[in-house]
């Protein structure tokens, strides 16, 4: 699905170059649940935002789907953006005046969409991401896991080739963080190919192969036979002896 071969990535601050990338080479498969781990300035993030067409690298090629990446015009990625990735934040981004329904219908809604369909897909999503009861409500009336899920609908919602998610835990409790972790895994399981970065160890291990950078290069690619189970260790942790995850989450929140 995704094929990095020498990407390299300068940034110029005044005299001065910044290679946030150096020579990255990278294949990722589909289905795959992966990832970037590094600290502040290792270039993880930089690498994600290249692979998710927000920016272009300064050297190397870059293959998407079969597609020569490098090669596209600035309207060519932003429909790459629009309809083949989905992204996730660690500040859900979320319009604060609009409700979690038009929060994760208004991809639909650039990308052209008849009303009907919106509302379908738009409900569907919601629906994948157990918030159904929750469409209504604007953000400044849901937890911070709720946000995340409703990040989480909008990303989805175009039926992306990949899910980026950036940090989509460092702005929550470790509890809610494994809820949400659970929901990736879910999504995993359903076929979706994840792409996540984050400083955590302990969130990593969910995900079934770790990349390590530093200084802006791939020091290890590691497959993780038998990942944590985010679920159970939500159980274990609220301490509920319950049989359904949304049933555990909506007490919790």
């Amino acid at each position: 699905m995704i094929s990095l071969k020498g990407i390299t990535k300068v940034y110029e601050m005044g005299d001065i170059q910044v290679k946030a990338l150096d020579g990255i080479d990278l294949d990722i498969q589909e289905h795959e649940f992966i990832c970037v781990m590094g600290a502040s300035g290792s270039g993880k993030s930089t690498l994600m935002n290249i692979i998710g067409c927000l920016d272009r690298p300064t050297d190397g090629f870059y293959s998407l789907d079969g597609s020569d990446v490098s090669a596209l015009t600035n309207k060519e990625l932003a429909d790459i953006r629009n309809k083949k990735v989905g992204f996730v934040f660690q500040t859900f981004n979320l319009l604060p005046r609009m409700t979690a329904k038009r929060n994760v219908e208004l991809p639909l809604i650039y990308s052209g969409d008849n009303d009907k369909d919106r509302k379908r897909r738009t409900a569907l999503a919601l629906e994948k991401v157990e918030l159904s009861d929750r469409a209504k409500h604007k953000p400044n009336e849901l937890s911070g896991g709720q946000r995340q899920r409703v990040a989480i609908a909008r990303a989805l919602v175009n039926d992306p080739s990949i899910l980026f998610a950036d940090e989509p835990t460092g702005n929550l409790d470790s509890r809610t963080g494994l809820a949400i972790m659970a929901l990736f895994q879910k999504l995993h399981k359903e076929g979706a190919t994840i792409v996540m970065v984050t400083h955590e160890m302990d969130i990593a291990l969910h995900a079934s192969r770790i990349i390590h950078l530093k200084d802006g290069k791939i020091i290890g690619d590691e497959k993780i036979e038998n990942p944590k189970d985010a679920e159970a260790e939500y159980r274990e942790v609220a301490n509920l002896d319950v049989d359904d995850l949304s049933d555990a989450i909506s007490k919790h929140e």
